[in-house]
């Protein structure tokens, strides 16, 4: 497995819209892909707004390339990114998962 991790700083005061926006761009793009494993959304307050970190988990790069174009590198954006007065960064860091656990819902 391998974790896909990009990240932006966004004003505190657009981070409900920018999540949503989130959501139905980076993430349903993703979702829709054969090898797309799952993602999480992740949030830290910073002294200029928060940071925000999409990491995604893939079967292979194949797939990341499929999601990312011929750069896997590079930062996939989307239209309207701007309205959230987003500062993002235009390069992704890739990750070997090798160990992962997750308490199971016992109720």
């Amino acid at each position: 497995m391998i974790a896909r991790e990009w990240s932006c700083r966004c004003p505190r005061d657009r981070r409900e819209g920018f999540l949503l926006h989130l959501d139905r761009t980076g993430v349903r793009d993703a979702e829709s892909l054969p090898g797309f494993l799952g993602h999480q959304i992740l949030e830290r307050d910073a002294p200029e707004g928060l940071v925000i970190t999409l990491v995604t988990y893939w079967e292979s790069m194949d797939a990341i390339r499929a999601f990312a174009g011929g750069d896997p590198e590079l930062a996939r954006l989307y239209p309207g990114d701007e309205v959230y007065g987003i500062e993002s960064e235009t390069v992704v860091l890739h990750r070997r998962v090798l160990a992962a656990r997750w308490p199971t819902d016992s109720a």
